[in-house]
């Protein structure tokens, strides 16, 4: 395939279609090329369970961002979203970062333009601006500290209760952290529409249905949801709740991709997805889930897509970023 064509078709569909040899053994042939180009493969809990599976590391944003900072590979597959990558990119700027699709957006880092959120951030000149690790690389320049659902509470904590602060971009989560820390947050108007899509009132009904269940839920998730929940916590800690405790049937209010982990790690307990309010498959994540196995082969078998972050930005962004990876160490996050 001609390079100029090539290009083309990664501007159009955003992944690399080529016919694949189906008594390949896809597993293998990704182990071999990772050997190969010194490659390795970060996927975050939303992926499709393959994904998961021949991944070098799983985790949730914070965890994805510090093995992106301290990986000695030469060439990072990122199996998740584009802001990811893009903040692989900013902490290891000297490597190859690809993505298998590069249509694979966020619909949380969409609601927040960066030029609109420029203009929002001059009307608050004396506020100190957090903002959510799922946001663009322009976001994130714009940025006094960057944060994930993880320590987002720890790092307003961490700063003086005079200090004026925005939030952004996702209101849900910004409104939770306001509540747990008792500090008032400017709020940009933003969400994630996987957790907006919830149903309280199905929800309702599946835990009468279930009357030992636990309703566990992410932070991302609107007020009306979380006030229903027995834990709220990021990804990473909703998997550590259903280890740790002991019921043996969990209601999930989050990206489904996390429930193959759970059941990974407790074979003897059932995990219900949250229902959406609609009949759709909504708490799948139509941008994590455009990753498969075979654009990842290909992804790493043709170097291709890679992404690629201007060095002003990456100057500006990685900042806050290392901010966040300071505090999160010294508070053992």
């Amino acid at each position: 395939m001609k390079m100029d064509t090539l290009e083309e078709e990664l501007s159009r569909k955003g992944f690399i279609e080529e016919s694949i040899d189906p008594s390949l053994d896809l597993f293998e042939e990704i182990e071999k090329l990772k050997k190969e180009k010194n490659a390795i493969v970060l996927a975050h809990y939303y992926q499709e369970p393959d994904i998961q599976d021949i991944a070098d590391y799983i985790g949730d944003s914070l965890g994805l961002s510090q093995e992106a900072a301290k990986t000695e590979a030469d060439v990072i597959v990122f199996a998740g979203v584009h802001f990811m990558a893009e903040t692989a990119k900013i902490l290891s700027p000297e490597k190859t970062v690809l993505l298998p699709d590069l249509k694979a957006g966020c619909s949380l880092a969409d609601s927040c333009p960066p030029h609109l959120f420029k203009k929002f951030k001059e009307k608050y000149p004396d506020h100190l601006v957090i903002t959510y690790v799922n946001c663009t690389a322009e976001l994130k320049a714009m940025s006094d500290i960057v944060c994930t659902s993880t320590n987002a509470v720890q790092i307003v904590q961490s700063l003086p209760k005079e200090q004026k602060i925005i939030f952004g971009p996702d209101k849900n989560l910004g409104a939770w952290v306001a509540k747990k820390t008792g500090r008032h947050l400017v709020l940009w108007n933003g969400a994630c529409m996987v957790h907006e899509i919830f149903s309280r009132e199905k929800i309702t009904k599946l835990k009468e249905r279930h009357p030992d269940a636990k309703f566990i839920a992410h932070p991302e998730c609107e007020e009306s949801v979380l006030q229903m929940a027995d834990y709220i916590g990021s990804t990473t800690g909703l998997l550590n709740y259903s280890i740790k405790n002991e019921a043996k049937t969990f209601i999930v209010a989050t990206e489904s991709g996390i429930i193959h982990q759970m059941q990974k790690a407790n074979p003897g307990k059932t995990f219900i997805p949250a229902p959406p309010n609609n009949n759709c498959a909504c708490n799948d994540c139509p941008y994590m889930k455009r990753n498969t196995l075979e654009k990842l082969y290909l992804c790493l078998k043709n170097g291709l897509p890679e992404v690629t972050v201007a060095k002003n930005i990456i100057a500006d962004a990685r900042k806050p970023i290392e901010r966040m990876l300071e505090i999160s160490a010294s508070l053992g996050l």
